[in-house]
């Protein structure tokens, strides 16, 4: 049986530039058709965040504006179904990642708070890049593979052809003009092959290596869709 884990964000805010607090977490969406796709496949699912805190969905992300109203229904009633899950994360600490044959991070808001700057976190993504097995980050979640190192001090991630919400997507929320720095921009900086699709807000995904990544929450079924075809081959 495949074996998944998805490592999600602790955080339930975004500290902005003027120091506005703006409440954050998980994007529905991102977890939730992902987590049911791979269910579906018979695979075996283990949720992880940062000190074993419970989880915060981001109010935003069940909103009218997040989705078509259908979308956002099957959203939340599954979302309800694996409550318990989420409720009792393990703590990302005592993680084995080995143990892992796919590590998934769906995204939000919250991965710009903690697991940009979470040293654990960031030696997971190391060993696993470094390991070959897929690794799969959507949408923010990219943002977690800043605090990734390799022994010399140098990006794990250079070099990689890889997307993750654009300069563009993020504008289009009012307070994602405040934010302290930009995914597209910081990802280029760092030395990504950053891509993005033609037209925002539509699935794009890019595939390099091990390294699988999704633009939007409108990308979740098509990278977890990719992941199951790649890995069930």
């Amino acid at each position: 049986m495949t074996r998944v884990l998805f490592v999600v964000s602790a955080a339930d805010r975004w500290t902005l530039k003027d120091g506005e607090v703006h409440p954050s977490g998980y994007w529905g969406e991102e977890l939730a058709m992902p987590h049911k796709i791979f269910t579906r496949a018979g695979w075996e699912i283990t949720i992880a965040t940062p000190g074993g805190k419970v989880p915060t969905l981001d109010r935003l992300s069940m909103s009218r504006t997040a989705g078509l109203p259908s979308k956002l229904r099957e959203v939340a009633r599954y979302l309800d179904s694996i409550q318990g899950e989420l409720n009792n994360p393990r703590p990302l600490e005592e993680i084995a990642p080995d143990a892992y044959d796919l590590v998934f991070y769906p995204g939000g808001h919250g991965p710009m708070e903690d697991l940009a700057v979470d040293p654990v976190s960031g030696a997971l993504l190391t060993r696993v890049l470094h390991s070959g097995k897929p690794l799969a980050l959507l949408c923010h979640a990219p943002a977690a593979t800043f605090a990734a190192k390799n022994e010399d001090g140098s990006w794990p991630f250079a070099g990689y052809r890889m997307t993750g919400l654009s300069n563009l997507e993020e504008k289009f929320n009012s307070f994602g003009r405040k934010a302290i720095w930009l995914l597209e921009d910081r990802l280029r900086e760092s030395g990504a092959d950053y891509r993005k699709g033609r037209l925002p807000l539509r699935p794009f995904m890019e595939v390099d290596r091990n390294l699988y990544t999704g633009q939007n929450p409108a990308s979740s079924e098509l990278l977890a869709k990719r992941l199951v075809d790649d890995l069930d081959t």
